[in-house]
């Protein structure tokens, strides 16, 4: 079996690097790693480059992983072995699932796979090289930076996991307007390492070099490990003066960037229409009042606001808003901390009434901002159940005069739903992942809108001279975001004229502006930081991403001419859309087709569930990533992991496992608190034993006799040649010859629960069924190339039935609990 070794580099926000070995030591070397970022004028332009050489005697397999913002698009991929180039294909969706089809058809594994995480999507490749071989990766990729609160930001994760003899990150910013502030920040930076970073700045121009020797990049002198563990972050904003903005052009397009400062922030009437159905049981009710109560703080005292809760039941926390007092927030406060959760969801009756709060409000300011801020996390169980008539019956009461932003908490919710209702509304939508910092990041989406300064934004050029002009109408502008036009002058112009119109919280406002074409094509010339035609490509990626955005509210004949415009210029300049896909061919004797798409935040979460077999329903989808699953085996005979999760209300007992000819069964309870086994028990019939194992004890019984084993020390007992070992607050193991071995792990963070898995699994016989035990015994995976897979979609047969599953990458509890997730099948179970 060839030995892995994993490359991974992460870009969060703008840029995540990270670089990880798994490997025989000295076998496969990292020797060269560079990171290479050029941002001109908002613009970043990333090329990763790894050099990996087989320092083995025979062949070994490495994979290049590199994790990118989700705004980002891919632009180009190759890889070159011994000087022979390997390079990505980007092609039209369809064309290039035909040819993966094709490719699957012959037995060849997609082995590119893409993972979507709150910032992130995932790209690798996997490749073999040879004894005393070279490969070199390289991967580029494009994006507009959003400025949000004020700043720009990127985040750099460095963790190579080894010693690295060329590495280097080099980030390169040139802002015509001026460099206002620059920041580096690190999580792991030493008096040894800070030597290894330079800044290099000037009035329009920055170059940050991290380039640590292999000395500086050890713990200490006597081990080869590695400090490169944690963040890397660059912060910066640009100078603005106190006019329309600033018009940048080159080759015949301009960009102009608008954020104005200094302005009187409009008063705010908001309110907060807040799910408390059953399922926000536990920590997300916890966090969501965590959240409630800090967002209560930061209201304005000219600010009006209000509380609509709803479950099956929708109630007004008062008839109609009231003025942020010290008063009233208090009474809020007390009001919020009551919030328990129960019953359904009836979204649409609590969006109406929270509009009907709006249209009936008296005594608001006469220039304010009216909102609603919508947080749930399940779909509509509750009165009207159709989204598409919910999306119909709200924007026809909201009729344009008020902004509807819509949170989905977790992965239960249909965030397309939420996202067409949002952008129909003027507002947008966000996931709120159930991390340990989903407070922060609810109270961090609230200072996004919380200081509106401008409404009824227009952006008027002149229509004769102007070509594909991106959006220029905004609805509203927050203090520390930035409103980008761009577009191309068709017309000889000397000069392009600008004016905006908006509304402020005291008058109209009206800017007007001059920019001469020439001086302005000039400010870019030989400029070693400028990559070519760079605002005809962020005019086409902005244009991209605004008619993929468009698309999503638009009726279906519209939707279809958005996409087709948008497709064409995905294929025009290069890029990996959720309308394109990028073929890798590799070398000859190797899965020699491999794809990538790209993902949409609607791609990560669970579709309906349709039957398998009598008793079981499966569905692709999963938590969230780096989460542990509930249950997790390997398939027999195959090199693959499945990841279980039960869907549903926890029962007494949930039948996971029988085999008549092994004498065996296997039964769990899920927690009432936690998604998560909190007992198992395994039944033996000779030796007639049972093993009750829950996250306080271990109950053996045998002969109506009892034997407690504590998690608290590890102990061995012996029944009849049934061997039980408990490790100390870890693990349980039970053998007995020629028969299964059960094992369970005992996992305590974030709330103690159970992790169970079998040993041994060919002794299962083709009798074993149960919610794990048909996949011992009718699970396969199919090749099939009718269906329109994805890179990360295969079918499983389960019981006769084909289904899709979907890859996700998972904590593996088997593992020790700081390990990193490994990819695996998920798959949803409704007993």
């Amino acid at each position: 079996m060839e030995e892995r070794t994993l490359l991974t580099l992460t870009v969060f926000s703008s840029l995540i690097v990270l670089a990880e070995t798994i490997a025989q030591k000295d076998a496969i070397e990292i020797y060269s790693l560079h990171v290479d970022c050029k941002v001109t004028s908002r613009f970043a332009h990333t090329i990763i480059t790894s050099k990996i050489v087989n320092r083995a005697n025979e062949s070994r397999e490495a994979t290049f992983e590199v994790e990118l913002p989700k705004s980002a698009f891919i632009t180009n991929f190759s890889m070159s072995i011994d000087g022979k180039v390997y390079p990505g294909i980007i092609k039209e969706k369809a064309s290039a699932q035909k040819e993966y089809d094709t490719a699957v058809s012959h037995g060849q594994s997609a082995g590119l796979v893409k993972i979507t995480g709150r910032k992130l999507e995932q790209f690798h490749v996997s490749v073999s090289i040879a004894a005393a071989s070279k490969v070199t990766f390289e991967l580029a990729y494009e994006e507009l930076l959003k400025r949000q609160l004020g700043k720009f930001e990127l985040l750099i994760k460095v963790r190579p996991k080894q010693l690295v003899k060329h590495f280097q990150i080099d980030v390169h910013i040139f802002e015509p307007q001026g460099i206002r502030f620059l920041e580096t920040d690190s999580t792991f930076m030493t008096n040894e390492l800070t030597e290894a970073l330079t800044k290099v700045q000037n009035e329009t121009k920055a170059h940050i070099l991290f380039k640590p020797t292999v000395d500086q990049q050890k713990i200490n002198p006597e081990l080869d490990e590695t400090l490169l563990n944690g963040d890397f972050v660059v912060r910066y904003d640009v100078e603005r003066g106190a006019t329309a903005g600033d018009i940048q052009i080159v080759n015949g397009y301009f960009v102009h960037y608008f954020a104005p400062r200094e302005m009187p922030v409009f008063p705010k009437n908001v309110i907060f229409v807040i799910d408390r159905s059953g399922s926000m049981a536990g920590r997300k009710i916890e966090q969501t009042r965590d959240a409630l109560l800090k967002i209560l703080q930061d209201l304005r005292p000219e600010d009006h606001f209000s509380f609509i809760t709803f479950n099956s039941k929708v109630a007004e926390w008062k008839s109609s808003l009231l003025q942020a007092t010290a008063d009233n927030v208090a009474s809020a406060a007390g009001f919020v901390q009551t919030l328990s959760p129960s019953g359904g969801t009836d979204i649409n009756r609590a969006l109406l009434t929270a509009v009907s709060m709006l249209d009936k409000a008296e005594r608001l300011p006469g220039r304010s901002v009216s909102m609603m801020i919508l947080l749930t996390d399940g779909q509509p169980t509750s009165g009207e159940s159709n989204v598409e008539v919910i999306q119909e019956n709200i924007q026809k009461a909201v009729n344009g005069k008020y902004a509807l932003f819509c949170l989905g908490f977790g992965f239960d919710v249909s965030y397309k739903f939420l996202e067409k209702m949002a952008l129909s509304n003027g507002g947008i939508a966000r996931r709120i992942y159930e991390n340990a910092d989903a407070a922060l990041q609810l109270q961090g989406f609230y200072q996004e809108v919380a200081t509106p300064i401008l409404m009824k934004i227009e952006m008027q050029y002149p229509e004769n001279a102007i070509e594909g002009l991106t959006k220029n109408n905004f609805k509203l502008f927050f203090e520390g975001s930035e409103i980008i036009v761009s577009g191309k002058i068709s017309n000889e112009l000397d000069l392009l004229p600008v004016e905006i119109k908006a509304q402020t919280h005291v008058s109209d406002l009206t800017l007007k502006e001059e920019a001469n074409v020439k001086e302005k094509e000039q400010v870019f010339q030989n400029q070693s930081y400028v990559f070519g035609n760079f605002i005809e490509r962020l005019w086409a990626y902005l244009t991209i991403q605004q008619l993929l955005e468009k698309s999503i509210s638009a009726e279906e004949e519209d939707k279809r001419t958005l996409e087709a415009q948008a497709l064409e210029l995905s294929l025009q300049y290069n890029f990996v859309t959720p309308l394109t896909s990028m073929v890798v061919t590799k070398p000859t004797g190797q899965q020699q087709t491999e794809l990538a798409n790209k993902p949409t935040e609607a791609d990560n979460e669970k579709p309906s569930s349709f039957p398998v077999g009598d008793a079981y329903r499966l569905r692709s989808g999963s938590p969230p990533a780096n989460e542990y699953p509930q249950l997790l085996l390997q398939l027999p005979k195959q090199n693959e992991i499945i990841c279980l999760n039960t869907d549903g209300k926890p029962q007494p007992s949930l039948h996971l496992l029988s085999d008549p000819e092994q004498g065996l069964t296997v039964t769990g309870k899920l927690g009432d608190r936690i998604k998560h086994f909190v007992q198992f028990e395994i039944t033996y019939v000779n030796p007639p034993v049972r093993i009750h194992v829950s996250t306080d004890e271990i109950v053996l019984s045998h002969d109506n006799e009892s034997t407690r084993l504590p998690w608290t020390e590890s102990a061995t007992s012996t029944i009849q040649g049934l061997r039980v070992s408990v490790e100390k607050e870890r693990s349980v193991t039970a053998s007995l010859s020629d028969t299964v071995t059960v094992k369970i792990s005992f996992v305590k963070f974030p709330d103690d629960f159970l992790g169970l898995y079998f040993l041994n699994t060919n002794h299962f016989s083709d009798k074993v069924s149960g919610v794990l035990g048909q996949f011992y015994s009718k699970a396969q995976f199919e090749n099939n190339s009718n269906i329109n897979q994805r890179a990360d979609e295969r079918l499983l047969s389960v019981s006769g039935s084909e289904h899709k599953v979907t890859r996700r990458y998972k904590k593996d509890y088997r593992l020790e609990p700081t390990s990193d997730p490994v990819p695996c099948w998920s798959i949803h179970v409704t007993p």
